[in-house]
């Protein structure tokens, strides 16, 4: 192979260099300017020179970007980031044909991008060896590429409007007074702003014969918001479908979508769900704060010996920790909880979610998609290739989720998941009518959790109450059936309980906010040998965890209602 020209041999006096053969031709009435252009040129031809001696040596073509019509388009397949980070440029793009030009195509990360480039488009992509000097131009050329606003339909609700809406909102009878002067395009943000303030978990939108009712959910129940006009119905949904991103003319099936609120404080997202009924469409939103900062089990009601053997069983490296209870009975908030306690720099926690409902800065959290096949069997496989310290799987349904995430707690892995019962107890036998081989799972579980939502008492307008005969029977039997030391410590105070009554603190209800209540009970000796035997049923496993020290969720419930936390109306009715 002959030797490519040196900087020596382009450049010729004008004398020697003949015009047109490539090298710098000075001409005598050469200006100063004219000069250094010549230069640039000369340089621009050294920086091609190394650049073909380079592609010569490792075996890809070379092209001069200096006169090439490069196109939008063709800029476009590659972000200005991606192209200064890899040092190229895509320089042609047609469907049938891309071409990436590289100053080092031999770069792993140039590798890396041509292969996805190669499962994201049909093209046939070549790669060639650029200049830095070409690459210089092409980057000059992303100045001129138009900048596109992203298209966002989340709701912007900006901080001056969010404190006039709830400046004026203390109940439901003051949200009635400003929805009426509220003109049809605000109506949507001034509810939202309103379930905001009253802290509503969701929001329902009901068309009936003579108007809409729209129902708000506090505290896991629903109360009768508002009635709006029926000629506000169509406007109200299409805005709702609009910035869901669902059909409008679509009104015979249901549909799903989701936007956000932007708040100045953090992100609101809203799934939304509709379903056709006799008058119109169902419409319910719920309303999920993005953000767990200070989130703890003391908080949520996790307190005492139970939270002390919580504790113990989640710094285990291995085994299973599983919550059970009926929808909205808050085990999801529970598990991100842990997880708040486990997320510490050296450990690595992988979530698997559907729909992922919090966002947690330190833990990979990945959504299921049933359309693309992505189910929990699926992405509980996949998760385990990441190699992961801790495992969160949002619910254990099926045997093949279970087998792995039973395979899983048995080979280093802390599992956390869970389960659709009514106690804890009830899990084991869950399991085992799904098919996990007992001898298999008497090793993997750690421990379970058993828990439901009750509402706390207002504590600006709680009264004391005595209880009638019939409750203080059934709370006297429940007291008995405690632990010794449970009863030593009621017995040795005063029985107290509250009721509640209503005010403007808490818009008249009585109740405001929730709390847990829990049971839990840790694998022993006694439950393995119960599971191990093949005929286990929830009533055998519950009374040996409560031989074992294990505080029933009802008697948990009447601890809190002592301590005026709840009544015990609020008890019974979520438990009994």
């Amino acid at each position: 192979m002959s030797e490519f020209p040196s900087l020596d041999d382009l450049v010729k006096d004008k004398n020697t260099g003949p015009q047109g053969s490539g090298g710098l031709h000075v001409a005598s009435n050469d200006t100063e300017e004219k000069l250094e252009k010549k230069m640039k040129q000369v340089k621009r031809k050294e920086k091609e020179v190394e650049a073909l001696r380079f592609a010569s040596q490792v075996g890809v073509p070379h092209i001069d970007l200096g006169t090439f019509p490069v196109t939008q388009y063709a800029l476009k397949i590659m972000s200005r980031e991606q192209s200064e980070n890899l040092q190229a440029v895509c320089f042609y793009a047609t469907q049938g044909e891309i071409r990436i030009g590289a100053v080092d195509p031999t770069m792993k990360d140039v590798e890396s991008f041509v292969e996805e480039l190669k499962h994201r488009t049909p093209a046939k992509i070549g790669l060639y060896v650029i200049s830095e000097k070409s690459l210089e131009r092409a980057h000059k050329l992303y100045d001129n590429l138009p900048v596109v606003e992203a298209l966002t339909k989340d709701i912007t609700i900006h901080a001056g409007d969010l404190e006039k809406v709830q400046a004026d909102i203390d109940n439901f009878q003051s949200l009635k007074k400003l929805i009426e002067r509220t003109s049809t395009t605000d109506t949507l943000t001034f509810l939202l702003g309103a379930a905001l303030k009253l802290e509503a978990s969701d929001m329902h939108i009901e068309a009936e014969d003579k108007g809409i009712v729209v129902r708000l959910r506090l505290d896991g129940i629903l109360h009768d918001a508002v009635d709006l006009p029926k000629e506000m119905y169509k406007k109200l949904v299409s805005r709702i479908k609009l910035v869901s991103s669902l059909k409008i003319n679509v009104k015979d099936k249901p549909q799903d979508g989701r936007f956000s609120i932007l708040l100045p404080e953090g992100e609101v997202d809203v799934r939304v769900s509709t379903i056709p009924t006799v008058y119109g469409e169902s419409i319910v939103m719920r309303l999920l704060k993005q953000s767990r900062e200070g989130l703890s089990l003391d908080s949520l009601g996790l307190r005492g010996d139970a939270y002390e053997m919580l504790m113990h069983e989640i710094t285990r490296p291995n085994g299973m920790i599983i919550t059970t209870g009926p929808t909205g009975s808050g085990k999801t908030t529970s598990l991100y909880a842990i997880m708040q306690i486990l997320n510490k720099p050296g450990v690595k926690i992988i979530t698997l979610e559907d729909p992922v409902e919090y966002k947690m800065d330190g833990i990979n959290q990945s959504q299921i998609d049933h359309s693309k096949g992505y189910t929990f069997a699926k992405g509980l496989r996949s998760m385990l290739r990441q190699d992961p310290d801790i495992a969160m799987v949002g619910e254990i349904r099926d045997i093949e989720t279970a087998d792995i995430a039973v395979q899983s707690a048995l080979t280093g892995h802390l599992i956390l998941s869970t389960v659709h019962t009514n106690s804890a107890a009830g899990a084991i036998p869950r399991f085992l009518s799904m098919g996990v081989k007992p001898f298999l799972l008497a090793p993997a579980v750690n421990s379970i959790i058993g828990q439901r939502l009750v509402r706390k008492l207002c504590e600006h307008c709680r009264e004391e109450k005595v209880l009638d005969e019939k409750e203080q029977d059934r709370v006297n039997k429940l007291i008995e059936a405690m632990s010794e030391k449970d009863r030593a410590e009621i017995q040795g105070k005063e029985m107290t309980f509250y009721t509640p009554k209503g005010c403007d603190e808490c818009g008249d209800i009585g109740y405001k906010g929730r709390i847990g209540i829990y049971e839990i009970f840790v694998m022993n000796a006694d439950i393995e040998q119960l599971i191990l035997s093949g005929n286990v049923s929830e009533f055998d496993i519950e009374r040996v965890a409560i031989k074992h020290g294990m505080r029933t969720m009802v008697q948990d419930g009447i601890r809190k209602a002592l301590e005026g936390i709840t009544s015990v109306e609020e008890i019974f009715r979520v438990i009994e």
